[in-house]
């Protein structure tokens, strides 16, 4: 079973954020100058991993226009009404012909019972990854997210989320981003609170890049 220590919640966030704050300098600028980041929990469903799908190497505005148009389409998206869909209708609502055949990848195991998404929820970190990337189209960083954003875990980092780097490189001053393997070896030192760590380091990057905006408007 899992426990509450391992689940990140909004009643634990900001302390777990002084915790980092306290031993990490660059965590703890973003801290100061930002406050604690959104919670950013999504559902533990089908529709959550489809979404997530959708955002492999795209921008987030792009992948929420697509699951937008697929909930206009289908309604409450599940697998059942997803599979109802021909490649017309897919590539209608936005979805490649690549991510299209994850999506319908991913509905047939959860249907056929290979993907049993309540189970995930109490099985550990690795657990759930092995689970979820025997599904084609589920990689490290589609797991990554899910077990972040999804099952709340404390101590993920997803691999190669590009935000991430370029958010620590700004951070830090580094003269090089780092890359997806270098990046983990720099998260080992925020264990076990790497999930905290990349909320602290999405906001900051999010943040950053609103100030020309606001600064416009002023």
């Amino acid at each position: 079973m899992i426990t509450k220590t391992e689940i990140i919640t909004a009643e634990n966030l900001p302390q777990c954020c002084e915790i980092l704050a306290a031993r990490d300098t660059d965590l703890a600028k973003i801290y100061r100058v930002y406050g604690a980041p959104p919670l950013w929990k999504r559902e533990a469903t089908f529709a959550t991993l489809v979404h997530i799908i959708l955002e492999q190497q795209v921008s987030l505005a792009s992948a929420l226009s697509a699951y937008r148009k697929l909930e206009q389409k289908i309604g409450t998206i599940t697998p059942e009404n997803l599979l109802i869909l021909s490649d017309e209708e897919m590539k209608a609502v936005y979805f490649s012909r690549q991510k299209t055949i994850y999506a319908r990848d991913l509905a047939t195991a959860i249907i056929d019972g290979k993907l049993d998404l309540a189970e995930l929820e109490n099985l550990p970190d690795e657990a759930v990854k092995s689970e979820l990337k025997k599904i084609k189209g589920i990689g490290e960083w589609t797991a990554g997210i899910y077990l972040l954003m999804a099952l709340m875990r404390r101590d993920v980092m997803p691999k190669g989320d590009l935000a991430l780097h370029v958010a620590w490189q700004k951070l830090t001053g580094a003269a090089a981003r780092p890359n997806s393997d270098d990046f983990l070896i720099v998260a080992e030192k925020w264990k076990p609170l790497r999930a905290v760590a990349a909320r602290l380091l999405w906001h900051y990057y999010l943040s950053e890049k609103a100030l020309p905006a606001k600064k416009a408007d002023a």
